[in-house]
């Protein structure tokens, strides 16, 4: 599986932005399996609906709806755990949606991600120690 971030899912769907080819060019590794957070689709659906239309954040939400981007759900256990992570990366700083990847990479035992946010997640430790490896930087 690999945990993918807000600005990846932004980027696919956006032909003028930034990271669009290579967001593009990393769309076969769906078939090793993508997971999210319900906050990462939260800022990605508000910023489709925002810069591109309804269409788009349906679209992403009919992907969640038949399996094809997995939700991961955030253990009540690990809500405590927030405050101090954000509190840890202030500088960057880091949000909600940034917070519970850290808290996948945890729970997947790994730090793979798709992600165009590469100074935060360059930064970002999963167990406090060990960092992200952005498969978007390796195109």
């Amino acid at each position: 599986m690999i945990a993918i971030d807000t600005g990846f899912l932004y980027a696919l769907v956006d032909r003028s932005d930034a990271w669009h080819a290579r967001a593009v060019a990393a769309v076969p590794t769906v078939q090793e399996g993508w997971i999210t957070t319900w906050s990462v689709l939260t800022e990605a659906t508000h910023l489709m609906l925002r810069r591109l239309g309804p269409r788009f954040a349906q679209t992403l939400m009919a992907e969640v709806a038949d399996g094809s981007l997995l939700v991961w759900d955030l253990p009540a256990d690990q809500l405590a755990r927030i405050p101090a992570m954000m509190q840890r990366y202030a500088r960057l700083p880091m949000d909600l949606a940034d917070a519970s990847l850290v808290l996948l990479a945890e729970h997947l035992g790994h730090g793979r991600i798709l992600s165009t946010d590469a100074r935060d997640f360059g930064s970002y430790r999963w167990k406090s120690r060990k960092p992200f490896h952005n498969l978007l930087l390796l195109k």
